[in-house]
């Protein structure tokens, strides 16, 4: 019965991958000025991420090695989590100024 479920589960999976993947494509042919708007925003997080890169630090303590976690995988692990930050501080403060400049009005 579990095998069962398990297919189950993967052929569902599969499903919600395609219909992720091709839904938006249907929706960006429709309008190609939002893919623009798409890439740009995606662009902007590539950027981040190469500054997150770049911030971030390549320690390797005793812990991390035992569990098999090496210099470039601690850097992006670090790079990963430093855009975590910026990303939610970022959006942080668009919420407050949102927030005080509907107030405002």
């Amino acid at each position: 019965m579990v095998d069962i479920g398990l297919y189950v589960g993967y052929g569902l999976l599969l499903v919600a991958l395609a219909a992720a993947v091709i839904l938006p494509l249907i929706n960006v042919l429709k309008s190609p000025k939002d893919l623009i708007k798409s890439g740009m925003a995606l662009g902007a997080l590539v950027v981040v991420f190469i500054i997150a890169y770049g911030l971030s630090g390549s320690e390797v303590t005793a812990k991390y090695t035992a569990q098999g976690i090496g210099e470039s995988s601690s850097k992006l692990i670090g790079a990963g989590l430093t855009m975590f930050y910026i990303v939610f501080f970022v959006a942080l403060i668009g919420i407050v100024f949102s927030e005080i400049n509907k107030a405002l009005k």
